[in-house]
């Protein structure tokens, strides 16, 4: 099982863009490689062409946008996220519909970001991805809360989580990542990390983002 702690702080967050627009894509270039703790791990116009390279350039965070030509980054994402189990993927997309939200969590994605979001915010938002969060834009975070009010569990989705379990996966469903729960609970982070292991055996998932999707798709908080 993959072990979802945060990553390593040490040197620059290397990150990888998947993006059809030629000015976006090197603009969000000259935004990382200009920003300090930041370095751009190699950008793609097409997921056909991230999935053929993205290996050797071994990002840390890659971000996707969704409307692509050919693959979809939805799609793209689920094959890249089997491959690279460690690697994070944040969705930067004009899309706020709640199917491509929901679709984009349920494969993977650890954030969901539209692209009026600013510079400033984008890279925080990609810091927050290296200290296990999750970020979302304001827009995606109020649709992802309906999402979680709506979603009612099928009759038969029982995962035997106790209720400190329950409770932390709340907390992730929330919005906090591993530091900010820990600070909460008065607990390390290593406990933190013992028990979202247990969480993710139980729930039969590979990453934070997979969890929260798992929790609001089979209504698992209450």
């Amino acid at each position: 099982m993959l072990n979802a702690v945060p990553m390593d702080n040490t040197g620059p967050l290397r990150v990888a863009i998947v993006e059809d627009q030629t000015v976006i894509r090197e603009g969000l270039v000259r935004l990382l490689e200009t920003s300090e703790g930041f370095a751009c791990a190699g950008s793609y116009s097409s997921m056909e062409d991230a999935i053929a390279g993205i290996g050797r350039a071994d990002p840390a965070v890659t971000l996707v946008d969704i409307g692509l030509p050919g693959m979809s980054g939805t799609d793209g994402i689920q094959i890249l996220k089997q491959r690279y189990p460690r690697m994070q993927f944040v969705v930067l997309t004009v899309y706020d519909d709640d199917e491509r939200i929901f679709a984009a969590m349920c494969v993977g994605a650890c954030g969901y970001l539209l692209k009026k979001t600013a510079p400033a915010r984008l890279l925080a938002g990609l810091q927050e991805v290296r200290e296990g969060g999750a970020p979302m834009s304001p827009e995606i975070a109020r649709r992802v809360i309906e999402l979680f009010r709506t979603v009612r569990p099928p009759s038969k989705a029982d995962y035997q989580l106790t209720p400190h379990e329950t409770r932390m996966l709340k907390m992730l469903v929330e919005g906090h990542n591993y530091k900010t729960a820990a600070s909460a609970l008065k607990v390390s982070i290593n406990t933190v990390s013992f028990h979202m292991r247990n969480i993710y055996d139980k729930l039969q998932v590979h990453s934070k983002s997979e969890a929260v999707s798992r929790a609001l798709r089979d209504g698992l908080i209450r």
